[in-house]
């Protein structure tokens, strides 16, 4: 971890406000970034991680960004923020997703048929999870081609509640997104920028756990820091080249060297 140096590096957070977002975005400004955080629904929560930032690290590093990923115009105006902030902008986490509880508040107990879900609740998941992350790597791609070296980490789940029955829209926006990490990846092969997936590898501390359940799953539910070492690793030097993976945040061994914890923490399954 002391390895993890960021400084100079300029990211992006979508959805930064809470649970992993929060974690990864204060992660990486304690290790030297500078870093714009959105939140499109409680913007007061990104401006809450923005104060925490600073007074963690003695640095004004974060700025609090009110924005929509599913909006072209919103993506653009982030872009125009890191510019405009810290001069450039290297790392982008597409974190920003809406959740089975826009579905059902007791979709952990009562599992929703598809045909069941709301026409335009459907539309709005897919529109934050498939196309926000579409529009955001799009708007900020041109300027780490330009540079030459860049980030984008795609924030996914287990691969197995892709499949869950009643687990639709969510499930199948996040295999959409695992597709696009890898169509991706290949897009910008040889260019610098990188395009990895990283997953939390279980149950998540985050408001995409309805209240009723939290005590029901309190003992295995995964504290979002979890995500922070993997996170860095993939934002560091370290990982040049590496590209077009997925990595399972649960099984990073903190003990291992960084590139032997990658190696255990890689999934291969339906990836190159």
């Amino acid at each position: 971890m002391a390895k993890m140096d960021l400084a100079g590096k300029v990211a992006i957070v979508t959805g930064g406000g809470r649970g992993i977002g929060r974690a990864m975005a204060l992660g990486l400004a304690n290790f030297g970034a500078n870093v714009i955080v959105t939140a499109a629904r409680n913007p007061a929560e990104a401006e809450e991680v923005a104060a925490q930032a600073s007074a963690e690290t003695g640095r004004e590093c974060v700025k609090a960004v009110a924005a929509n990923v599913a909006d072209e115009v919103d993506c653009q105006r982030v872009v125009e923020a890191a510019l405009t902030s810290f001069g450039a902008v290297h790392i982008l986490i597409n974190n920003a997703g809406r959740g089975m509880r826009f579905v059902s508040e007791d979709f952990l107990e009562r599992p929703t048929k598809f045909w069941e879900t709301d026409a335009a609740t459907w539309r709005m998941i897919i529109d934050t999870n498939v196309n926000g992350p579409f529009l955001m790597a799009k708007a900020v791609v041109p300027y780490l081609l330009r540079d030459g070296w860049g980030r984008i980490v795609n924030i996914t789940m287990n691969q197995e509640t892709m499949r869950r029955a009643g687990f639709s829209p969510y499930g199948p926006s996040k295999a959409a997104l695992e597709s696009e990490t890898i169509i991706w990846s290949q897009d910008l092969a040889d260019t610098g920028v990188t395009v990895n997936g990283l997953s939390p590898g279980g149950i998540t501390e985050s408001g995409m756990v309805p209240e009723q359940a939290r005590d029901k799953f309190r003992r295995v539910m995964l504290d979002p820091a979890v995500m922070v070492a993997p996170l860095l690793w993939l934002c560091s030097e370290q990982s040049d080249g590496v590209t077009g993976h997925r990595y399972v945040a649960k099984d990073w061994d903190p003990l291992m060297p960084p590139a032997e914890a990658a190696q255990h923490a890689r999934t291969t399954a339906g990836w190159p």
